[in-house]
């Protein structure tokens, strides 16, 4: 019985010592999702990557304005709890500023929402909405703009993006 529980133990032992040499040949830039991140300007002085994310029409100061990067592919594009950081802070009325640090030079997308009575919920007909690049957003077309319409380049810099918040 001692020499199976040995066998045992020693293969267990083996195929955690195999384990740890593949997560050694994982990428370093493996993706993590849902981070929630405080709204850090001073990553935007530095050199990147990163994102200055300046947002406009902004209509009032209640609720929370919701800042969100993902990859700028198909398959996280605006997908449920594929973004990459998430910042949410007190919406002001008018302009508001957002720094969003990127994992490695790549191609992202930015997605902001303005919860106006601040119930945690999309209200399409309170709510505002903004993607970068300004994709068109009416009543007409309430879905997801294709990736390709929203995503933009980062390097190892800093790039600033301008966005509207839309409102129906």
């Amino acid at each position: 019985m001692r020499a199976i529980f040995h066998r045992a133990a020693l293969a267990l032992g083996l195929t955690g010592v195999a384990m740890l040499g593949l997560a050694a040949l994982a990428p370093a830039h493996a993706q993590v999702f849902r981070q929630v991140i405080p709204n850090d300007m001073s990553v935007c002085n530095g050199a990147g990557p990163a994102v200055r994310v300046n947002i406009s029409d902004i209509e009032s100061a209640r609720g929370t304005i919701r800042v969100q990067l993902y990859r700028g592919i198909e398959s996280d594009w605006l997908e449920t709890g594929r973004w990459l950081y998430r910042i949410e802070a007190p919406a002001r009325e008018g302009r508001m500023s957002f720094c969003l640090p990127a994992p490695q030079a790549g191609t992202y997308g930015v997605a902001v929402r303005h919860d106006v009575n601040g119930n945690g919920s999309t209200d399409i007909t309170v709510d505002g909405g903004a993607m970068s690049n300004n994709p068109s957003l009416n009543i007409f077309n309430l879905g997801k703009p294709n990736y390709r319409r929203t995503r933009f380049d980062i390097g190892n810099e800093v790039v600033t993006i301008d966005i509207r918040m839309r409102y129906l």
